[in-house]
């Protein structure tokens, strides 16, 4: 997601050293929620606020050095609701688990909460549905890999090590953590504008997931991405997105997904009008895989 950054520059005082750089930005949001399947409260006010700070220093052999924490906070009784319990939890107020990471080129070495190597793999968000997200039932391997953890109260994701290379057109990622003692790796090539992605996975979980590929372009004035994985015991789940402009200030998002273990297709719609200066105007309407329906409308603003 794109995002608005101010930033505060740290000027390191000892002569031959090079300087620091703190940036903070973020966004917020709020809004209605409408869930079909909360009897008896089915419509909540919902919000979320999240600021990121990013901390950089650079050696004299030119190697950055970094870091990476958030601060959430969110006012909901549902706001999203991963697929597998405990996968990317939004719940909690406070700071996450910290990135880390070294950077040289396009090499790139992490640790700590990492971003994982099949949920950092492009398709497997293709669209951002609504304000809150809306299920994320288009989300095609589920939250069955290590993921970059924002949940506050220090949740530190899975705690791992990742290494990330691009050069040129071509990019390669791959991770590994203590969780269900995953390693996972994707490759995406990009071409004509189109790209090409493709990743594996290897836990000692069953449920996990095993294989991941998408490609995504654009026809005409339509992008589009269509993605597949195979999530292990809960089957295949695949994924066909578009996203769409009306008009100068405003797009269209739309999805379809199957998967082996949902009840019926999922599918929703949703509009995002740009209101200028970082802010703009959500709202969308899914009807997921358990037949409830979920539908939202609000604000968000970057900072």
């Amino acid at each position: 997601m794109k995002k608005v950054l101010f930033a505060t520059t740290a000027l390191v005082a000892t002569a031959g050293v090079a300087a620091a750089d703190v940036t903070f930005g973020g966004w917020g949001r709020f809004g209605i929620l409408y869930n079909e399947a909360n009897v008896g409260n089915e419509t909540n006010i919902t919000s979320r606020f999240r600021l990121q700070i990013d901390a950089t220093a650079e050696s004299d052999g030119g190697v950055t050095f970094g870091a990476r924490v958030r601060m959430q906070q969110n006012n909901t009784d549902d706001n999203r609701q991963p697929a597998v319990a405990g996968s990317n939890s939004p719940a909690g107020t406070g700071f996450n688990g910290a990135r880390f990471f070294a950077r040289s080129g396009g090499l790139e070495v992490g640790v700590g909460n990492i971003y994982g190597a099949i949920e950092f793999m492009p398709g497997m968000y293709p669209i951002d549905l609504g304000l809150t997200g809306l299920g994320y039932e288009y989300t095609a391997y589920q939250f069955r890999a290590d993921a970059y953890s924002s949940g506050g109260n220090g949740s530190a994701g899975s705690n791992g090590v990742e290494v990330l290379y691009s050069m040129g057109d071509l990019s390669f990622h791959v991770s590994a953590s203590d969780t269900n003692d995953r390693i996972a790796a994707h490759v995406a090539y990009s071409w004509n504008g189109w790209t090409f992605a493709l990743g594996a996975q290897d836990s000692n979980n069953a449920a996990d997931t095993e294989l991941a590929a998408s490609v995504g372009g654009s026809f005409g004035p339509v992008d589009v991405t269509l993605a597949y994985a195979d999530n292990g015991t809960a089957g295949d789940h695949i994924t066909l997105a578009g996203r769409f402009d009306v008009g100068a200030a405003t797009n269209v998002e739309v999805y379809v997904a199957d998967a082996d273990n949902f009840a019926n297709t999922s599918y929703g719609v949703d509009f995002n009008h740009d209101l200028g200066g970082g802010t703009s105007l959500r709202g969308g309407i899914a009807s997921l895989s358990n037949d409830t329906v979920r539908a939202d409308l609000g604000v968000r603003f970057n900072f």
